[in-house]
Formats: C-alpha cells, sequence, structure tokens
C-alpha cells in the first residue's frame, strides 16, 4: 500500500512540474522576439499602392506575457497598435491582445504548427460616416522574423485595402 502511495505521490508532482516547464518554455520563446524590428509593405487595394511602413518594440512584461508597441506610417497617415501575447498556463494556449488608434481593440487565441504562431484578429464598426467597417490584423510569429497582414473592408462599397508587412531586426 505504501508504494502504491509513494507512485501517486510521484505522479501527482510530476504533473505539477510539467505544466511549470511547458509554461517556461512557451514563455522563453515569446521572450526569444523581443527587440526593436522594421519593415515595409505596401497598403494595396487604393487607386494605387501606397508605402506602408513600421516599427514593432517588444519587450518582457509581467508573469508570462510579452508586450509589443508598434507604429505604422502611410502617405497621410500613422497607425499605433500596442498589446500584449501572452502563454495562458491554465488554458493552455497563446494570447494577444490588441488596441489601436483606429479604434480597434481585440483578443485573439494563437494558433501553433508549422513552426508558427499566428493570431487572427477581426473586429466590425462603424468607419466616419456610420458604414460597417470590418478590420482584421494577424501577427505571424515565424521562426527568427515577424509578420503583421492588415485589412480593412468597407462593407458597404466592398473595397478590401490589405498589407502585408514582413518585419526584420
Amino acid at each position: 500500500m505504501k508504494m502504491w502511495l509513494r507512485a501517486m505521490a510521484v505522479l501527482a508532482l510530476a504533473q505539477m512540474v510539467v505544466p511549470a516547464a511547458a509554461a517556461e518554455a512557451e514563455l522563453a520563446l515569446l521572450s526569444s522576439y523581443v527587440g526593436n524590428w522594421q519593415g515595409e509593405g505596401a497598403l494595396v487595394g487604393g487607386d494605387k499602392p501606397e508605402p506602408f511602413r513600421c516599427r514593432l518594440n517588444i519587450s518582457r512584461g509581467n508573469q508570462q506575457k510579452v508586450n509589443y508597441t508598434g507604429r505604422c506610417t502611410l502617405v497621410n497617415a500613422t497607425l499605433s497598435i500596442s498589446g500584449t501575447i501572452a502563454y495562458n498556463d491554465a488554458a493552455r494556449q497563446y494570447e494577444a491582445v490588441m488596441s489601436s488608434n483606429a479604434g480597434y481593440t481585440g483578443l485573439a487565441i494563437g494558433r501553433r504548427g508549422n513552426n508558427q504562431i499566428s493570431f487572427d484578429l477581426r473586429e466590425r464598426q462603424k468607419d466616419r460616416g456610420g458604414s460597417d467597417v470590418r478590420i482584421g490584423s494577424r501577427i505571424l510569429l515565424i521562426g527568427d522574423s515577424i509578420t503583421v497582414d492588415f485589412e480593412v473592408e468597407f462593407n458597404n462599397s466592398g473595397d478590401v485595402l490589405t498589407a502585408s508587412v514582413p518585419f526584420q531586426r
């Protein structure tokens, strides 16, 4: 009977240690993206493609999080974003939160596969004229690179603006 109790105690202890080790590994992966990043692409879908340049700073946050702030410039506009990316150990999933100066706020669950983690943030809101607009952002963490895809769809006209920005340190 004592042997059985010892085996159960060892098994219970092992189950408590594995999640902590998993969370540390996930945080180490997220922390590998800490640093200053730059990227450029083009905003496509208007009269002509417009240059789209971005900077992104990722820093270590509290607990199992990394924080990010970024700024993208277009010809006549600036888009600022900020948020956190975390590993939620209890739910065993990555989570990203983003907000922007364009009024966008979203939460996305990270999907891990093929050596990448992807986050799809989607929201519907109204433009200045009161028309429905769908705004989306996709963050891809792939190896030692980051790509952010942006998309805005104006539901009344059907016009879609997109930009894909690959980042490098």
